[in-house]
């Protein structure tokens, strides 16, 4: 299959590339490294997100291209539809990218539909800024400072900080090779994870206050409602690595973040320790991702949401 992806870069000059969105470090990493390597290649490239670049993510080489206005579509020869298990995470404008004719998905996750045929496609891959980087090594592409700061913190995200269980030698090897080609790991983190705004340390306060546990600590839950947000003067945006936070308890093996994207309709994050799956709990919901980390959206009242939500639960911890 790389070879074939190989094969559409070469034969053609203007290219698309998108992620899904609520943007994250694994979806922004990648979409930049690729954008830097088909720039390299003497290409034309575009990347297209619905959403702005998170706050702590706008360091990221090459972050001032990313365009939030789809262009005209016959622009383009090809998309590349990054991290996405499904067209339409990539927002609005998923069925007019569904039209581009040339489509080549590139992800990592356990539940996915079939979208696209020309897809590369690893579920033991850590992050789909690894496959990115196995992608320049087949190429035999040489890595600049640009792509392995974005190809680092693509994996480091997706990684939790190399700490998840889908951290593989190969995610390793990978991560020390980019440093040699000059991602910094201390500045990548400062930025991502030590610069944070005020606003976002006022919503933890406020959401750390709603922390229950249940099935005897074994599952650790926090909301974010949209009221906290606007007392904080936060954004969305605020809430990433909420969820990781009852995950980090001693005894709590399943954690869930409840975020209030607008009224009656809630973003589910779900998060767990050793071999607890909870991606077979998102996909009861329409969602997906991997078996330590998953997410859904479902609409409700947040006790409503709650209960489906912690029945499914239980129903793997117990």
């Amino acid at each position: 299959m790389l070879s074939r992806i190989i094969d559409i870069i070469n034969s053609y000059q203007v290219f698309l590339i998108t992620s899904h969105v609520r943007l994250d470090g694994d979806a922004l990493g990648s979409e930049l490294a690729l954008y830097h390597m088909l720039r390299r290649m003497k290409k034309e490239a575009v990347v297209y997100n619905q959403d702005e670049t998170p706050q702590n993510y706008r360091f990221l080489p090459g972050n001032e291209i990313i365009v939030q206005q789809l262009p005209p579509l016959g622009e383009f020869d090809a998309a590349f539809v990054l991290d996405c298990s499904e067209l339409e995470r990539v927002g609005e404008a998923a069925n007019k990218i569904g039209r581009i004719k040339r489509i080549i998905a590139i992800d990592h996750h356990i539940s996915r539909g079939a979208f696209c045929e020309i897809a590369y496609i690893d579920h033991q891959a850590s992050s789909t800024g690894e496959l990115l980087y196995r992608f320049a090594e087949h190429m035999a592409l040489e890595l600049t400072e640009e792509m392995a700061t974005n190809l680092y913190a693509a994996i480091m995200t997706d990684t939790g900080g190399f700490r998840y269980g889908s951290t593989r030698q190969s995610t390793l090897t990978a991560a020390g090779n980019l440093l040699g080609k000059g991602a910094d790991p201390q500045w990548i983190a400062e930025n991502i994870y030590e610069s944070k705004p005020l606003a976002k340390i006022k919503l933890l306060m406020n959401v750390l206050e709603t922390m229950t546990f249940d099935l005897g600590g074994k599952i650790g839950s926090l909301v974010v409602l949209r009221k906290a947000i606007e007392s904080a003067g936060a954004l969305q945006e605020h809430a990433e690595g909420f969820v990781d936070i009852p995950r980090s308890i001693e005894g709590v093996e399943v954690s869930i973040l409840y975020n209030e994207l607008s009224q009656n309709y809630f973003k589910i994050s779900l998060r767990s320790k050793g071999k607890l799956n909870v991606e077979q709990i998102a996909r009861a919901f329409g969602g997906g991702g991997h078996a330590n980390a998953s997410g859904c959206e479902i609409e409700g009242d947040i006790e409503t949401v709650k209960h489906r939500v912690l029945d499914m639960t239980r129903s793997i911890v117990a």
